[in-house]
């Protein structure tokens, strides 16, 4: 399994930008996504969870209401839409996925996830 994570880039404050991130490899099993991101000198934070179903979503605080996060099941794609945003939004993004039974669960830490995308770099100039 191969997650290629794509999107990034240079992005004035108040911008926005999509990031996709798609499987290869193992395309017919049920996923749960997330996207989480790592700024330089600080630990890789969570951003945001989808379930497989698609009907539970969650967002850290501090993108809650700016970031939106979408999937194609039926591509094996996921997409984290990025408005509005900020300097402190500056990070490599991952995208992650794990492999589950349950249509709605959703999963909040690193360590819950078996794969992970190569990430990509999304810069927010003020």
């Amino acid at each position: 399994v191969q997650l290629q994570a794509c999107g990034g880039g240079l992005v004035q404050a108040g911008g926005s930008l999509r990031l996709s991130c798609a499987v290869s490899g193992r395309t017919f099993s049920s996923y749960a996504w997330g996207w989480f991101r790592q700024a330089p000198g600080k630990e890789r934070e969570f951003v945001g969870a989808i379930s497989w179903s698609g009907g539970s979503v969650d967002f850290a605080e501090s993108v809650k209401g700016r970031f939106t996060i979408s999937r194609d099941n039926a591509n094996n794609t996921v997409f984290l839409q990025m408005n509005s945003l900020k300097s402190e939004d500056t990070a490599v993004y991952y995208c992650a996925a794990r492999i589950t039974a349950s249509f709605s669960s959703m999963f909040y830490s690193p360590s819950q996830y078996g794969y992970w995308g190569q990430g990509t770099q999304v810069t927010v100039s003020s």
